[in-house]
């Protein structure tokens, strides 16, 4: 059987950089002692803002292609000078690897979850052709056109019922 490691993490994780590491190290544990496929997902991206805010653009924390700019603000905090070797160290390993990268997931916007379902899917050995691709859309559109239920209500009229 054929499965798949989706790793979720929360985005209130990217407003402290000693976590976001943590999230890093986590992911990338994950990633080297399974034996699936793997995905990482940064959730809840549509709470972040309520959050406060973050030192860098969502892409820094996304994308994870150099960590340096996160140990600076790592040094300024008075509980990260104690660590700073070890800090280092730490995302030396995770960019050394090259492995942990994120999708963000939005459960309010349809399209991040298709690319999220998509990245699942080739993940898992699956890949769309063009045809089931628009497909699966005009399903998507369908299911958020019902969900006026305005519109919905009119058609049940129309139809006798």
């Amino acid at each position: 059987s054929s499965g798949i490691n989706a790793e979720y993490g929360d985005s209130h994780y990217c407003a402290a950089p000693s976590k976001f590491i943590s999230v890093l190290l986590t992911s990338l544990s994950s990633m080297l002692h399974l034996e699936l496929p793997h995905i990482n997902v940064l959730s809840k991206i549509d709470l972040l803002s309520k959050m406060g805010p973050i030192d860098f653009q969502l892409n820094f924390y996304t994308e994870v292609l150099d960590l340096s700019y996160l140990l600076e603000k790592l040094d300024e905090r008075v509980c990260g000078r104690q660590f700073v070797r070890l800090n280092s160290a730490l995302v030396g390993l995770v960019e050394d690897y090259n492995l942990v990268s994120f999708y963000p997931l939005d459960v309010q916007e349809v399209s991040c979850l298709h690319r999220l379902c998509k990245a699942i899917d080739k993940a898992n050995g699956y890949v769309y052709g063009e045809i089931e691709e628009r497909t699966v859309l005009g399903l998507s559109q369908s299911v958020s056109t019902l969900e006026d239920n305005s519109e919905f209500d009119r058609s049940l009229q129309y139809q006798g019922t």
